[in-house]
């Protein structure tokens, strides 16, 4: 394996320090690091910042069985040039992901053309249906190692259901992720309930149907002493739910996604399908709700909540179109954007964010660790001065779907490292790192 000096970036943004990496392992930092330089291979990182590599706890890689929106390849490919070094991928497959067979195939195409680690998450019920539980068990103990499961684009919404599940996972320190959404409240709804829906005349979807769901299963987290996590959080009311918990000691995490950092349901107004998502875009005083619980530290962790989807089931009239967005790519120059480059955020915050915190949630050893010596070398080198048009055809994800298209972002991935093998170089993928 070749040995590499990372050479001249700022540490977590802070101090520049040398990092050589040397048998997929941090191998010396400062002066130690830069007394190998002959033997190592170098990568100049002047000016840039250097992180341990991302690790998303919600990504969306649609195979099995939607390989013409998205493969694990290529899925991974988009994740290895977004600075990330494990992703974890979402149930909502066809099959479903909710049998040990099916999250174990998962895992081995993962293991065999992926770019990054691919850790599969586990449906909590059968076919995503609500009615009875998955093979929960015997996922966690397939060769997948299962720990995290969700219906994700579907709510849980049986609490006897929920109940059920939070208590079956502490036997191996699982966690429930919960799409709050009660589906009775969001019938046929196409956006965000308020002012715009009003005047466009579409059906709203009312944040309190995010905030019951999450109400309900906080107090039952509470009730059962169980871990539970929130997904794609979106509104202030929300935040302050998720704030209270955590003051009552509840296990109890969330996470806030890119585009509900810096988007707004005002995009709705020219009918552009590339705006739909669910949970919808919603107010500006959302979306400054969800910075501050980031900022503060109620709000865990940024995920991308990835959704790709084909042109046919984008590009079309807006009822017709398919909820989701890319954000594999434009996730770290969204977050510099909102809240490092506003002072909300430090680059260790960003560490903790992206990358520790996803990690420990979702019980993955070896990714989020300290950028330290003996450690693993899963490494992310990024230039926060540089800024580029975001142009979705450029990009490694097969879908275009991405709501930053035309926008001038700031940052790129300059290097990404999984144990110690480059899988991006100056900024451009190197392919015998994908096996």
């Amino acid at each position: 394996m070749t040995t590499y000096l990372i050479r001249g970036g700022r540490l977590y943004g802070e101090d520049v320090t040398d990092v050589l990496v040397r048998d997929g392992l941090v191998a010396a930092l400062g002066s130690d690091a830069a007394a190998a330089a002959d033997e190592a291979l170098v990568v100049e990182a002047d000016g840039c910042v250097v992180l341990p590599g991302l690790v998303d706890l919600h990504t969306h890689l649609r195979e099995p069985g939607r390989e013409d929106a998205e493969t694990i390849e290529t899925g991974t490919r988009a994740a290895a040039l977004g600075g990330f070094t494990a992703v974890h991928a979402m149930a909502n497959t066809s099959p479903v992901a909710d049998t040990a067979g099916v999250v174990e195939q998962v895992w081995r195409i993962g293991r065999d053309s992926g770019w990054v680690d691919v850790h599969p998450v586990g449906a909590v019920s059968v076919g995503l249906a609500g009615e009875h539980l998955a093979e929960l068990g015997a996922m966690a103990d397939s060769a997948a190692h299962v720990r995290v499961f969700s219906d994700d684009g579907k709510c849980v919404h049986d609490p006897v259901l929920m109940r059920r599940a939070l208590e079956y996972v502490k036997a191996f320190d699982g966690v429930i992720a919960q799409h709050s959404q009660d589906p009775r409240l969001t019938e046929g709804s196409q956006m965000h309930e308020g002012e715009v829906s009003a005047q466009l005349g579409l059906a709203g979807w009312p944040s309190v149907a995010e905030e019951a769901i999450i109400a309900r299963d906080v107090l039952l987290a509470d009730h059962v002493g169980s871990r539970l996590h929130v997904c794609h959080l979106s509104t202030a009311g929300s935040v302050e739910i998720i704030r209270w918990a955590k003051a009552r000691g509840i296990d109890v995490t969330a996470e806030a996604t890119p585009h509900h950092l810096g988007l707004t349901d005002d995009l709705v107004r020219g009918y552009d399908p590339i705006f739909k998502v669910n949970p919808p875009l919603r107010t500006s005083a959302d979306v400054e709700a969800v910075r501050a619980g980031v900022a503060d530290g109620t709000i865990d962790i940024v995920a991308t909540d990835h959704a790709p989807h084909t042109v046919e089931d984008k590009d079309c009239e807006w009822a017709a179109a398919a909820f989701g967005m890319t954000g594999l790519e434009t996730a770290l120059p969204v977050v510099q954007l909102t809240l490092v480059d506003t002072g909300r955020l430090t680059w260790r915050d960003v560490a903790r964010t992206m990358s520790e915190a996803p990690a420990r949630i979702g019980r993955v050893a070896d990714q989020g660790r300290p950028v330290a010596v003996g450690e693993p070398a899963n490494l992310l080198v990024w230039d926060p001065r540089s800024t580029r048009v975001v142009d979705p055809a450029a990009h490694a994800t097969m879908s275009t779907n991405s709501p930053f298209r035309g926008r001038e972002l700031p940052g790129h991935t300059v290097a990404t490292f999984l144990r110690g093998r480059p899988t991006v170089l100056d900024g451009r993928l190197v392919p015998a790192a994908a096996h």
